[in-house]
């Protein structure tokens, strides 16, 4: 059975992104160390490059924020992970895209879109990329499990991730230390 997965970078104050995002930083001013602990470099290196495989290993379709997708489609050369689907969130219909690498780029309103990636996944998890749908999937009931990879600055501003929403999480395994400090909850549902 598909899982929807948040799994994020942060700041130790709680941010996705750092502040001023826009296309030629589509992670804000200072964001993209949020991604530092990818290298797998300094102690602890060796278990940050297995948790980055083991992430990308177990997508089987992406739920992408409408602005993710604006941002994040150059970058990424079409969807985030090739091969996988990307289901992005919108209010506005239009055709399927596929992007430079072959992926299908899939627009959809929320609820339908989650469907649709969970359909899409053959039992693999659904990633969720991009702060507001991550609080639209928790509002609506929609999201299981939450991956936090906590990095030990504070960006002051930026995106913040959870901005006020309430959920109850229960931990899964043990957090593992590096760059980062990797932690896994699942999402108590009501």
């Amino acid at each position: 059975m598909s899982r929807i997965v948040l799994d994020v970078s942060i700041s130790l104050d709680g941010f996705s992104a750092g502040p001023n995002v826009r296309m030629d930083e589509p992670m804000g001013d200072g964001g993209e160390r949020l991604h530092a602990w990818m290298a797998g470099e300094g102690p602890g290196g060796a278990a940050e490059l297995a948790i980055r495989q083991e992430v990308d290993a177990s997508v089987g379709a992406a739920l992408i924020g409408h602005r993710t997708f604006q941002l994040g489609l150059r970058p990424w050369g079409g969807t985030p992970w090739p091969g996988a689907p990307g289901f992005v969130v919108t209010h506005h219909a239009r055709e399927d895209l596929i992007g430079d690498n072959g992926g299908r780029f899939a627009f959809d309103g929320l609820e339908a879109a989650a469907r649709r990636a969970k359909e899409a996944a053959g039992g693999k998890d659904v990633l969720v990329l991009g702060a507001e749908v991550a609080r639209s999937l928790l509002r609506a009931g929609l999201l299981d499990e939450v991956h936090l990879h906590v990095m030990p600055f504070l960006l002051g501003e930026g995106t913040p991730l959870f901005a006020g929403e309430r959920a109850e999480l229960i931990p899964v395994g043990e957090p593992v230390g590096g760059a980062a400090t990797h932690l896994r909850y699942r999402v108590k549902k009501a």
